[in-house]
């Protein structure tokens, strides 16, 4: 009977929630071990809860420096929780079992399905399957460029893991790095080779699994499908006039691109325009930005990348489904159409949904953030608790200044980011599958 009842209530949003707090939890347990640290002297927990959660959810938000704190076993605990994080442990696990030849019953196809945010069943053990296999490709022939390019600044060894350690981090919107004293890639702001590379594992991780396995296709002769079609014209339109915004705002800056030639400003902008969707990386110090631009970045990071990536923020296709049923509106249209095909109305609610939940959260944690971080301005809070919620990672220098309580609120926007809002809401309230037997009669409201 009580095994019934917890087979009941551990719906696939509530499996979700709880096996990524517990992934969290194990992975501040063992970065808070004395092995996990240089100095031998094991980190607090708050700390090493904060990192775990960032690592775990693929954000890149540090409040210790990763290559001077941590031991070469807590860099590959790190290493391990963003794999994880940024596939999704269900996704992991699935390919354990298929490895082992297990057999996947109808409760795990649930999760999965809801995992990675895909409409049916069918087929969804060969998705993960294909995910696993791309992912790890894709990880290995970048890994092997970065490292022939580090093997020119560091020893042939150290290249070949710094080359594997940023390219999982990349693909997996991560943003931590191994360069020392919170540099991020500063180092690497003209460096063709390493820009281009990250930008595409960054790009890559964030279009979303489904997407991939269709482009995969694509060649078969295969064609994309409307939601990938939206993916990819929304990526690609945030790349461009994000990459603009930058250049436009920051092109006079001495502290950020004011100093560097055409071609350099141009590979910045675009640099910016990538990581700040999504990833966390910084070519540039984003503590001296002006207040313009780290509105700019705050938009992109709401937005974040495509749904079932390893990406954050409300996503592109919830953002473009409302930008599009707000002209069918405006245009006077019954329904919305994009390429010929009428969006689905619970989709677009859900959008909404979607949208006002996060906009409503990010509202609150960044009001306790001003009472509690009271001597910081609002911007740099407001662009904090954002880069938290979409998983971004990109930060004005602020994060090691917050106090244990503001360290708190960030680390539950970075779960709430990663789990999904609606996700989490949905394993917060009761089943509510039945339909309601009573309705009530309309009334009509005046708005606007």
């Amino acid at each position: 009977m009580a095994q019934r009842l917890m087979a009941r209530w551990m719906t696939p949003a509530r499996i979700l929630t709880v096996g990524f707090a517990s992934l969290i939890f194990l992975g501040a347990f063992l970065l808070s071990l004395p092995i996990a640290s240089k100095t031998g002297q094991g980190l607090n927990f708050m700390n090493a809860l904060f990192t775990a959660t960032s690592a775990a959810c693929v954000t890149g938000l540090v409040v210790v420096d990763t290559l001077t704190q941590f031991s070469l076993f807590g860099q590959i605990v790190i290493l391990s929780l963003i794999q994880i994080g940024g596939l999704g442990f269900m996704t992991v696990a699935t390919f354990i079992i298929i490895f082992t030849g297990r057999r996947i019953g109808l409760r795990e196809r649930l999760v999965i399905q809801e995992a990675l945010n895909v409409n049916s069943l069918e087929g969804v053990i060969r998705l993960v399957r294909n995910i696993v296999l791309i992912t790890m490709g894709i990880e290995l022939v970048c890994a092997a460029i970065l490292a022939f390019r580090f093997s020119y600044d560091m020893p042939t060894v150290r290249a070949i893991y710094y080359g594997v350690f940023h390219a999982i981090s990349s693909f997996c919107n991560a943003g931590f790095d191994l360069f020392g004293d919170f540099r991020s890639l500063t180092g690497y702001v003209n460096d063709p080779i390493v820009n281009i590379v990250i930008m595409v594992l960054i790009i890559l991780g964030g279009l979303g699994f489904t997407v991939m396995v269709d482009l995969w296709r694509v060649p078969k002769g295969e064609r994309l499908s409307v939601h990938s079609k939206l993916v990819l014209l929304t990526t690609a339109g945030l790349l461009v006039f994000g990459a603009i915004g930058y250049l436009l705002l920051e092109m006079n800056n001495p502290k950020t691109l004011g100093t560097l030639g055409w071609g350099d400003k141009l590979l910045a902008s675009l640099f910016a325009s990538t990581t700040a969707r999504t990833a966390g990386y910084a070519t540039i110090d984003y503590g001296s930005l002006s207040d313009s631009s780290l509105l700019w970045t705050i938009l992109l990071m709401f937005i974040g990348g495509s749904p079932g990536s390893t990406a954050g923020g409300i996503k592109t296709v919830t953002t473009i489904v409302i930008l599009l049923y707000v002209w069918s509106v405006i245009t006077g249209k019954d329904s919305t159409v994009v390429f010929h095909k009428r969006i689905d109305p619970k989709t677009i609610y859900k959008s909404f949904i979607i949208t006002v939940i996060s906009a409503i959260l990010l509202i609150a944690v960044t009001f306790a953030l001003t009472i509690s971080e009271h001597h910081i301005a609002f911007i740099r809070l407001l662009f904090e608790a954002t880069s938290a919620f979409g998983t971004v990672g990109l930060s004005t220098n602020l994060t090691p200044e917050l106090s244990p309580f503001g360290k708190l609120l960030i680390t539950v926007m970075m779960y709430i980011g990663r789990v999904g809002p609606l996700t989490l809401t949905l394993a917060l309230t009761a089943r509510g599958q039945d339909k309601a037997l009573i309705k009530y009669p309309e009334e009509k409201l005046f708005v606007g």
